[in-house]
């Protein structure tokens, strides 16, 4: 069987299985980037060494302005050729993964963490109010810790008011035109989130604001784009340093870590996959050595 006809069987086996924004970014990769160099290449005769040419054909590339892929997509490229080898080796015979002998090419960069401060949040927030739907969206990425998608997916629904609690169950994505509700990012991340009194209120402001809105009918019906823009007004009027939204969520988890939250507790309300996600934020959690040793210096005097 040729590369093509093999990407043709893996589509059909995977599409339905993932999630509509990831399979859109997969079949960009597929089809513009390994069938063009795979395509004819039976799949029996794809060893490391013809692995190793097409990793150097990319690593080589350059577009008109003589950029170069990033490391990062570089990975990716590999991540997804090898996801397909090894496909047909768990399910279709084949006898190994060259990709995996060939070894990978580029590698991960993490982003900086940045993140607001309280203060420099309130500075933000005031530049906001002229805009209500920009300030209520913004409070409640803030204090709430979501998700851009999580928050742009928000109904009434979402929200019992009476006891201040805000279901994640969902997330917004803008796909080809239209709009897409999913399944948010991780199944940790559907989540009931209890809500500081304050934003319960001004939720709730919010909402009577909002002409014969339907309970299942999204609150904040911005782009995501809409809210970057915004982003670069408020920061610019407020005099403080430009971040990202992803960000906000940053602020949040340091946020509570400053007011003395466990990494559990934390990774429980923003809905982190794993403690170890939020054990990334360690450099913020404060020292504990003094009072560790102060208290079992107590121990040992009261024993």
């Amino acid at each position: 069987m040729t590369f093509e006809n093999f990407v043709a069987l893996y589509a059909a086996d995977m599409k339905g299985r993932i999630k509509e924004n990831t399979w859109g970014t997969k079949e960009h990769i597929l089809y513009k980037k390994l069938v063009p160099y795979f395509g004819e290449r039976k799949m029996c005769d794809i060893h490391s060494k013809e692995i190793m040419a097409w990793q150097n054909e990319m690593l080589n590339y350059r577009d008109k302005n003589g950029k170069a892929y990033s490391p990062t997509y570089l990975k990716t490229l590999h991540g997804q050729l090898s996801a397909i080898l090894n496909h047909a080796v768990r399910f279709y015979g084949l006898k190994s993964n060259a990709a995996a002998t060939a070894g990978c090419m580029g590698s991960e960069k993490h982003k900086e963490m940045l993140f607001w401060t309280k203060e420099e949040y309130k500075k933000f927030s005031f530049e906001m109010m002229d805009k209500p739907v920009s300030f209520y969206a913004f409070e409640m990425l803030y204090w709430c810790g979501i998700r851009e998608g999580e928050l742009l997916a928000l109904t009434p629904a979402d929200f019992d008011l009476d006891k201040g609690l805000l279901s994640i169950t969902k997330s917004y994505q803008r796909l080809k035109g239209r709009d897409v509700i999913t399944d948010p990012k991780t199944p940790k991340s559907v989540r009931v989130i209890q809500m500081p009194q304050f934003l319960t209120d001004e939720i709730r402001d919010y909402l009577k604001s909002l002409y014969k809105v339907q309970p299942d009918q999204r609150i904040f019906e911005v782009t995501k784009s809409y809210l970057h823009h915004e982003m670069d007004r408020g920061a610019k009027e407020a005099g403080v340093k430009r971040i990202r939204i992803h960000d906000l969520r940053h602020s949040h988890v340091s946020l509570l870590i400053e007011m003395g939250f466990s990494a559990l507790a934390i990774a429980d309300r923003v809905g982190h996959e794993s403690v170890d996600i939020t054990y990334k934020y360690a450099h913020l959690f404060p020292s504990k050595q003094q009072e560790m040793a102060q208290k079992l210096d107590m121990e040992r005097k009261e024993g």
